[in-house]
């Protein structure tokens, strides 16, 4: 794999480009399924699950039944292991909870701001090559926490026509009961429009593949909400002569191995890390599970040279990384310098997969430089801030003028005579 050196800012654009689909493809996909899933419901569910999942679903909610034998297969220690994770996970996101904004701005005249919950979610998790329970944990709790009333999951089913037991064990740990064998973007658009199984939903969470991504964003155009746009993973490492390169090539391994579109970039402004870590991948990959899909991805990596610092800094904002490790001689330079980047693991021992699974942060994060613009999931992803307001007597006598003066000013008579019809009202009384 060849290194990149020091390229210029002019082309950084087409050397960082993501491995995406054409997306006029991908498109009429998602907008030929939603047309069918909109007209014939929980039938076009079935067939598209056939048609893409390979398995014939006859009832597309997971049954008591199913829960329970779930739990019964999970060890005790996985068991143990997603409690911990989820108690972290829990215990981050309750601190984010904040109190009432609640101010007078003049006298006479308060405004406050109040959270309410969404009324609706939709979660969708991810299962094709890796069914990921973890993600289960991330969004399921902060809804959860924020009292959404209405919190629906879909994933899809397996071969045989069933959900991963991690899945659902974890799903049952954190009180979800509707839970639906449904994937892809017919999940996406089941929930956008409501069939007679899967209820409709105000916002949809969940990260997917690029066909998922698509359907979230077609989604957004039936008036429901989305999280973000997040589709295939990605890691940027910027790490110098200080980093242990067999644990920097590790991180870069547990990306790739998301998907064959994943894309891990590695900064460093120095070579000689470069070649020990590029060496250090191919050694690692041989023995690992998912070697087939973690090649293909890594036909994706870009592993930079940067002659300095500063240099590399600018590069990593402009990319925008969906996870952002540091593991450099002056770490507290790069923490200084995020401007964009959805979460950020810092020091030697600080992995990324701590941050997927159970270090407390969440792992639905913004990709395909999404996070110049978006944040990941956090607790207010699931909450809405509404503001209320209320004016007394004396306060609009002090207000109304100025009000009346700027609707004059727009042209706008009913606006002014809203306001001029109380003060009158008051004049008259005093």
């Amino acid at each position: 794999m060849e290194i990149i050196k020091n390229p210029k800012p002019e082309e950084w654009d087409v050397i960082l480009r993501r491995p995406t689909q054409n997306s006029d493809a991908l498109n009429e996909v998602v907008n030929d399924v939603f047309e069918t899933v909109q007209n014939k419901g929980d039938n076009a569910l079935k067939h598209y699950t056939k048609t893409f999942d390979k398995v014939d679903i006859y009832d597309l909610k997971v049954s008591k039944s199913e829960i329970k034998s779930a739990e019964k297969a999970i060890s005790p220690e996985l068991k143990k292991a997603i409690k911990k994770a989820k108690s972290n996970i829990e215990t981050f996101h309750k601190a984010q909870k904040t109190s009432r904004v609640d101010v007078q701005t003049q006298i006479g005249v308060r405004c406050w701001q109040e959270k309410r919950p969404i009324e609706s979610v939709g979660l969708y998790i991810p299962g094709g090559t890796a069914p990921l329970f973890s993600t289960v944990l991330m969004l399921a709790i902060p809804a959860q926490i924020a009292e959404c009333n209405s919190i629906v999951l879909c994933t899809p089913p397996n071969t045989s026509g069933v959900i991963a037991n991690e899945i659902l064990y974890t799903a049952s740990l954190c009180g979800i009961k509707k839970i639906y064998k449904v994937g892809g973007i017919q999940a996406v658009a089941g929930m956008t429009f409501g069939t007679d199984t899967i209820p409709k939903v105000n916002k949809l969470f969940g990260p997917g593949n690029q066909y998922v991504t698509a359907a979230k964003q077609t989604a957004a155009k039936f008036g429901v909400a989305i999280d973000m746009p997040a589709g295939p993973s990605e890691l940027l490492v910027m790490a110098d002569a200080s980093a242990t390169p067999s644990f920097v090539a590790s991180d870069l391994l547990s990306q790739a191995e998301h998907g064959i579109d994943s894309q891990v970039v590695l900064v460093s402004t120095d070579l000689d890390l470069l070649e020990a870590v590029l060496f250090e991948v191919q050694e690692q990959t041989q023995s690992l599970s998912r070697k087939t899909i973690i090649e293909k991805a890594l036909k994706n990596m870009k592993p930079i040279y940067s002659p300095n610092k500063e240099t590399a800094a600018d590069l990593i904002n402009f990319y925008g990384p969906e996870h952002y490790i540091i593991s450099t001689f002056d770490n507290e330079y790069f923490i200084n310098q995020v401007k964009n980047a959805g979460s950020v693991f810092i020091g030697d021992y600080t992995p990324e997969s701590a941050g997927d699974y159970a270090s407390g942060t969440n792992h639905t994060l913004p990709t395909n430089g999404y996070a110049k613009a978006y944040s990941g999931v956090n607790l207010d992803s699931f909450l809405k801030s509404i503001t209320f307001q209320e004016i007394t007597k004396e306060g609009l006598l002090d207000l109304g003028p100025t009000i009346e003066l700027m609707a004059n000013a727009e042209g706008l008579s009913a606006h002014k005579n809203a306001v001029s019809i109380r003060l009158k009202t008051l004049k008259n009384e005093s």
